[in-house]
């Protein structure tokens, strides 16, 4: 069986990457598969995408650059994920995947009015989630780790709305039968959120923030983690597994 791409759009904080190791390493561990079975593509650094036929699925990572930005190496995995999604290759893109697959689809992303999202959030699915094969197993409403400045202002033609909350209204979609986006991130812990508040609150960003509030709202995610289980069986064997 081809390998699980893992395309790199980034590294995460100094301080997260001491204590967890960086995105590849949080993905592979919430997928729950040998990292020999996954190729890394650090797409950021200019490394060469595959053909579509030497993956047999892709995860897009998240990123501190921004899609708005449209970097080149940005904008050929764009190009690069509109031709797997036809093909019918399993997609997830995650946060600024989320956003790039949303683009790259003819959707359109920008900054989020209200500035970011950081924290545990709570989302709840639409009425069309309750079909989906990847979300649909979901409850309702669970709780997800979040950290984002831009968002999905608008779906891409087509598109399957999935998730959203009060701030955040396009939190997952689907395109096709198996390219999602969800802008929550199922590869972060507990861990992994509380370093990013730390770090976020000590450089002071966004000072109208109470982020003794924030840091108090974070707390484990396992339906939101559950996705990532979930996603690599449908890579695997096509199907999701109970």
């Amino acid at each position: 069986m081809p390998p699980l791409l893992i395309a790199k759009t980034g590294e995460t904080l100094q301080d997260c990457a001491l204590r967890c190791g960086d995105f590849e390493h949080w993905f592979v561990r919430g997928l729950g598969i040998d990292p020999a079975d996954t190729r890394v593509v650090c797409v950021h650094q200019g490394e060469p995408l595959p053909t579509h036929g030497e993956v047999s699925g892709i995860v897009v990572t998240g990123s501190h650059a921004m899609v708005t930005d449209r970097a080149p190496w940005s904008e050929a995995l764009a190009e690069w994920l509109a031709e797997a999604v036809p093909r019918g290759l399993p997609v997830l893109g995650v946060c600024y995947g989320h956003q790039l697959l949303a683009h790259a689809l003819g959707g359109e992303v920008d900054y989020h009015p209200a500035g970011p999202e950081v924290g545990t959030v709570p989302v709840r699915l639409t009425p069309a989630a309750q079909t989906d094969p990847l979300l649909g197993r979901l409850p309702e409403a669970f709780y997800v780790h979040a950290t984002h400045a831009q968002s999905v202002v608008r779906l891409p033609p087509g598109a399957v709305h999935l998730a959203g909350n009060a701030f955040e209204p396009h939190h997952a979609f689907r395109v096709g039968e198996r390219a999602w986006g969800v802008q929550f991130h199922p590869e972060f812990d507990i861990h992994i959120m509380r370093t990013y508040v730390q770090v976020r609150a000590a450089r002071c960003e966004n000072p109208d923030r109470d982020w003794a509030a924030i840091r108090a709202t974070v707390r484990d995610t396992p339906e939101s983690a559950a996705l990532l289980r979930q996603f690599a069986n449908l890579v695997k064997t096509g199907e999701i597994d109970d």
